[in-house]
């Protein structure tokens, strides 16, 4: 047991490492040095009380709706966007969105899954005349109910044909969970020539029945053979359940998203189920422009820039009229001023490194075009289909002419400045509204997150002015969010920081918009430049790193070392990026 004199010892020295870290890091008047640093002593945690209690309601009992009615779109005689129907090219299928109305509960458990909240199984009931249930419909009880499942009618006289057998996935018999009793999860085992693309749920170990209103098969090349796991839906004790998703995705696949699930369970055989196909993709179900302008203007997203944000966005057109210049390798002494609309910048190509933006040298007018203008603000949207042309894609682009510095957080230092690490001219981001194109619902909404994201169900967002989702823009690297918070990209508490506020400063993206993509539009000439929007700085990021490191006490050096060497190099690194057209998602699902 350590003595009163030893307590006061270890005391002492902890504080003494505190005053010597403020005194490395800050002036003789207090004030933080460039190196921003902020200590934060925090008490010893206090134990949290769990509880195995189930709360009631469930947040699944209750059907999420939208602040607002959905948009109301115009028909178009020649389209079939948001006539409720789709024709997959001999087989029609609708999207039956799970309520009380349409769906029945079959099974819950109340344990496992997100937020150990447990999972409910829905079937779809009430079907329109001769629509045949595909598979069903699973949920964490986490969430409130928001989803949807397809259901299919014949129109071809042989694209849907009964199950011939069923193979058992698995059950909860042995599972010791709080659950509405044993639950039993079911393949269909079809004819010949046709597939498998949901699970049926009962309660009782009797296989059932092959009736085609039971549930259907569909013939093999309305399915695509290829489906992965899309979301972690609910796992316990050996039982994994995931919805599905095609494996080939992007603007010119044709799989469908089916809304159905998977049942895994350790010692059963594993399922082998497809998603549906559109065998007539001709993209007869996209929005034509004028119900694309509706629909933007329903769901147009609200961005919020942090208080502190120094770099904001800005149009083209005005980041080219204020100054920027495009250099070209060999004759960087003679850089040409960019026109408004980008009409001498070179077309097409690759990312050669042969050219490539900067602002002017003269520094009072490159500090004004790296802190951007919100009042002269504009994003750009590229339409585009995705599963087959049932969902419409409205991908939000916005320009910030430049990226400031990164943070860190260690231990208790809240927030080290690291210096001139992460500033690079140029930077976008996106967020990409995802819309059904049955009825024009908003299903989920894409947060660019520097060289990854997020997918947010609907039901999960924060919506102001109706419809409008928020998305919130991080401190200086302008990462996007759903939520304002501390986002650290490290471990262990440790890592790069994404600030996320509301503020004065945000944008409403119906405000100002050009549609610079899609069916039928002309593209601007910026869009097809393909080089990089900044310079690439050439200096030695490992001995700036290193001279930070030598600023810090002895103990925290290794454990910072080890951090930035997991931190994304594309956070790190001081290099322009390239435009919409050349990522990756630009033709690909996110």
């Amino acid at each position: 047991m350590q003595s009163s004199n030893e307590k006061a010892f270890e005391l002492l020295s902890f504080l003494l490492i505190i005053v010597f870290v403020n005194y490395v890091f800050c002036d003789g008047s207090g004030a933080n040095s460039d190196l921003n640093l902020t200590v934060s002593i925090s008490p010893h945690p206090l134990p949290v009380e769990t509880s195995s209690k189930v709360p009631s309601p469930l947040p699944v009992e209750t059907t999420f709706k939208f602040p607002s009615p959905l948009p109301v779109i115009p028909p178009d005689g020649e389209k079939n966007f948001g006539k409720g129907k789709i024709d997959l090219g001999g087989l029609e299928v609708i999207q039956v969105s799970i309520s009380e109305t349409t769906s029945q509960r079959v099974w819950r458990a109340f344990e496992g899954g997100p937020d150990n909240m447990g999972v409910s199984i829905f079937e779809p009931i009430n079907l329109p005349a001769g629509f045949f249930t595909l598979g069903f419909y699973a949920q964490p009880n986490n969430r409130l109910l928001f989803g949807w499942v397809l259901v299919a009618r014949d129109v071809s006289g042989n694209s849907l044909r009964p199950p011939v057998d069923y193979m058992e996935l698995g059950n909860t018999t042995s599972l010791v969970i709080n659950q509405d009793g044993p639950a039993y999860f079911w393949q269909p085992l079809c004819p010949n020539g046709y597939g498998a693309v949901g699970v049926f749920v009962t309660t009782s170990p009797l296989k059932p029945s092959l009736r085609q209103e039971t549930i259907s098969c569909v013939r093999s090349d309305h399915t695509e053979q290829m489906s992965e796991a899309d979301a972690w839906v609910w796992g316990i004790e050996g039982v994994t359940v995931s919805s599905l998703r095609p494996a080939n995705r992007g603007t010119a696949a044709a799989g469908v998203y089916t809304g159905t699930f998977s049942f895994q369970q350790l010692n059963f055989p594993l399922p082998s189920l497809s998603c549906l196909r559109n065998t007539k993709f001709d993209l007869s179900s996209m929005p034509n422009q004028d119900q694309t302008r509706d629909l933007f203007g329903a769901y147009s997203p609200l961005i919020y820039f942090h208080p502190s944000e120094e770099f904001l966005p800005s149009s083209i057109e005005w980041v080219f009229s204020n100054g920027a210049l495009l250099y070209q390798k060999g004759n960087e002494s003679n850089p040409v001023p960019v026109q408004p609309n980008g009409s001498n910048l070179p077309q097409g190509g690759s990312d050669d490194g042969l050219y490539w933006l900067d602002y002017p040298a003269e520094e009072s007018t490159r500090e004004r075009v790296k802190r951007g203008d919100l009042e002269n603000t504009k994003v750009y949207l590229h339409i585009k289909p995705m599963f087959g042309g049932t969902f419409t894609d409205i991908v939000v682009w916005i320009f910030l002419p430049f990226n400031g510095n990164a943070h860190l957080k260690i231990l208790f230092i809240k927030s080290l400045s690291l210096g001139d690490v992460g500033e690079h001219i140029g930077d976008w981001e996106h967020v990409t509204l995802r819309i059904s194109n049955f009825n024009g619902e908003l299903w989920r909404v894409y947060f660019s997150e520097h060289s990854g994201g997020s997918l947010v169900e609907a039901c999960d967002l924060e919506f102001q002015g109706g419809n409008k989702p928020v998305a919130y823009a991080s401190l200086h690297g302008h990462a996007m969010f759903s939520t304002p918070g501390l986002v650290l990209q490290g471990q262990d508490g440790n890592g790069i920081r994404n600030d996320m506020a509301r503020s004065d400063k945000f944008f409403d993206t119906a405000s100002g918009y050009e549609v610079i993509a899609g069916q039928g539009i002309v593209e601007p000439p910026w869009l097809n430049y393909f080089r990089k929007w900044g310079p690439t700085v050439q200096h030695d990021l490992q001995k700036t790193l290193d001279g930070i490191t030598n600023t810090l006490p002895g103990f925290l050096r290794k454990k910072f070392r080890k951090l930035i060497d997991k931190i994304p190099h594309q956070v790190l690194e001081e290099e322009g990026p390239t435009g919409p057209k050349v990522k990756q998602s630009w033709n690909a699902d996110e």
